[in-house]
């Protein structure tokens, strides 16, 4: 009977005012059912039960179909509806009669009449809904509770409590993200307040020992400098003792040579140069004729018809030195000259039996020595011998590959033995010798003075940077807290598709293609960047790498609240200008206290 009792009041609750247009949100529930008194068993009840809903009628909130209850008091059936937008007032039966008198659409809340209007669908279990009035009777369940279809035909499923339960559970993660994420937050403020209390003792230390250390860098500036004052002297001294004895060589060097051209102009080997015996040497020409005229011999002898050696070397040796042209310094021309041909293949048969086949011929000697100092030449070949030497060169002849490797290596391996030794390089010549002990000793002393002053210096620049940088990570604003200063030191990546992109908080962005190349900068640290009620939610990074006829490239990172510390997302929302998004206990906000289960509520 009680089934049947409750059907009846179903039927009674689709006769009410409901069924004009309304909706009604009843305020009073019905007795639960008693399986002790065996409420359900008794048809005595049903009188009851029809009596109870008059009274739940009375405090029912009625209101048109697709009206919010907190708009609920602007639709009163007793007296005229007046428009929202107070364009008009009509009638109240002409609310929801599917023809649009307001201007706002108001009239309509339930129909899809008024183009501009709108529905508000209590979708109990979830959270409401407001979706235009075109939707109404679309044929498409836009409401999770259905009654944006009340007359398509289209029956929806009523889905508002399922969604709630996954929103509530979702809601609830995030509550559990956030609770959890401050929790760790409040321990990362903690820890700031520990580092930055070590990090200023520490700066007090430094601050205090770099005194210490800048005077122990002047007394060691002093010691260098007075170290380096003998050093200076004894390497001066013996800079010119060197130069002293390279310029007595130099000088004794310009005597022989002038003593040997003497002797070589000296024809007649009578102790004096003539005007004749010096006009042998054409290269003296003055006047570029090509012939040094008995005028301009004259010219260079200062006037005289003669001259003696010693004269030779005041007067006459430094106007021709330049000029003149020895027959040594001529035969070191040859020498230098392009090597000759290399003679036929059949001469290596007259190399000396100890040296290999395979070397050159020995013409090569011939460049560089004299040729009375070449070794004895063997005897003539005997006929048997030509012939043999005949066949040889044919043979060499044929094989062409072989010859001219041979030849190839005459300079590698002819040359070096048999070439007279060379004289010591001008270079090596002028090579300052080593110092002395006594001057080693004042270098030695002054290296020493200057590797401890200069270690010491070092040691103060040290210092210095690391003053400087405790003093700005001490002074840098980290948040309200301190909580974001854990991100001073570290850094993030995102790897997607083409790059992989890098996040240094306080510090820069940089982006690098994935297959390998080479970083663009997207920013350096700028500045807080989030709105005047909440500036630490975002940061911007500014003066990154200019982009091809375009702005420098800039990157704002907004940041979320999350247990751990990732970058999630990088997109680039318009050209040069980049989005990232990190994740970050520190972005977690307080939660509200948890409030008490009260049951289930009709609405989120």
């Amino acid at each position: 009977m009680t089934d049947t009792a409750l059907s009846l009041v179903d039927a009674a609750w689709r006769d009410s005012p409901n069924a004009w247009g309304y909706t009604a949100s009843p305020r009073c529930q019905l007795p639960p059912a008693d399986p002790v008194s065996g409420l359900r068993a008794s048809g005595d009840m049903l009188l009851p039960l029809l009596l109870l809903l008059p009274l739940c009628w009375a405090v029912e909130v009625k209101r048109p179909r697709g009206v919010s209850l907190t708009n609920h008091h602007f639709y009163d059936e007793s007296k005229p509806f007046t428009c929202l937008d107070g364009s008009a007032t009509i009638p109240f039966d002409q609310v929801n009669d599917d023809y649009c008198d307001c201007k706002d659409g108001s009239d309509e809340p339930g129909t899809a009449a008024c183009p501009n209007g709108s529905f508000h669908c209590t979708n109990t279990g979830y959270k409401p809904l407001y979706i235009p009035s075109n939707r109404i009777n679309d044929g498409v369940c836009d409401c999770c509770d259905g009654t944006d279809e009340y007359n398509s035909g289209v029956v929806c499923e009523n889905t508002c409590k399922e969604k709630g339960r996954k929103e509530r559970e979702s809601l609830q993660q995030m509550a559990e993200v956030t609770r959890e994420g401050f929790r760790l937050k409040k321990i990362l403020i903690e820890d700031w307040k520990k580092a930055r209390e070590e990090k200023q003792k520490k700066l007090t230390e430094l601050q205090a020992g770099k005194k210490s250390l800048e005077d122990q860098v002047e007394m060691l500036r002093t010691v260098k400098e007075e170290a380096e004052k003998p050093e200076k002297e004894a390497k001066e001294q013996h800079q010119k003792l060197w130069e002293e004895q390279l310029a007595a060589a130099k000088a004794q060097r310009e005597q022989e040579l002038a003593a040997d051209a003497f002797q070589e102009l000296d024809d007649d080997m009578d102790g004096m140069v003539s005007l004749t015996e010096l006009q042998t040497h054409p290269e003296l020409d003055a006047d570029g004729d090509g012939a040094l005229s008995e005028a301009e011999a004259q010219a260079l002898l200062s006037g005289d018809t003669q001259t003696d050696a010693t004269s030779f070397y005041d007067r006459v040796w430094a106007a021709i030195r330049d000029k003149y042209r020895s027959e040594v310094s001529r035969g070191e021309e040859k020498e230098l000259g392009p090597p000759p041909t290399p003679p036929p293949p059949r001469l290596t048969k007259e190399l000396p039996p100890a040296l290999p086949t395979d070397l050159p011929a020995p013409s090569a000697p011939d460049l560089t020595e004299p040729k009375e100092e070449q070794p004895p030449v063997p005897s003539p070949p005997t006929e048997e011998e030509d012939e043999d030497e005949d066949e040889e060169a044919e043979e060499e002849e044929e094989d062409e590959e072989e010859g001219s490797e041979v030849q190839g290596e005459q300079p590698k391996e002819a040359r070096p033995p048999l070439a007279p030794p060379q004289p010591a390089s001008p270079a090596e010549e002028d090579k300052m010798p080593p110092y002395d002990e006594h001057t080693q000793a004042f270098i030695d002393a002054a290296q020493e003075a200057r590797n401890k002053f200069e270690e010491a210096e070092r040691s103060l620049k040290d210092m210095e940077e690391s003053i400087r940088n405790l003093e700005q990570e001490i002074s840098f604003d980290f948040g309200p807290d301190g909580e974001f200063a854990y991100l001073y030191s570290q850094c993030y990546e995102l790897t997607t598709n083409e790059y992989v992109y890098r996040l240094c908080p306080f510090k820069l962005v940089s982006q690098k293609p994935k297959l390998g190349g080479s970083p663009t900068s997207l920013g350096t640290w700028g500045s807080w960047a989030g709105p005047d009620h909440d500036k630490f939610s975002a940061m911007k990074y500014e003066q990154g790498t200019g982009c091809w006829q375009g702005p420098n490239r800039s990157t704002t990172v907004r940041l979320l609240c999350g247990k751990e510390t990732m970058v999630t997302s990088t997109t680039e929302p318009s050209r040069c200008e980049y989005l990232m998004e990190l994740m970050t206990p520190a972005a977690c906000l307080e939660p509200p206290p948890e409030a008490p289960t009260e049951g289930d509520h009709d609405e989120l």
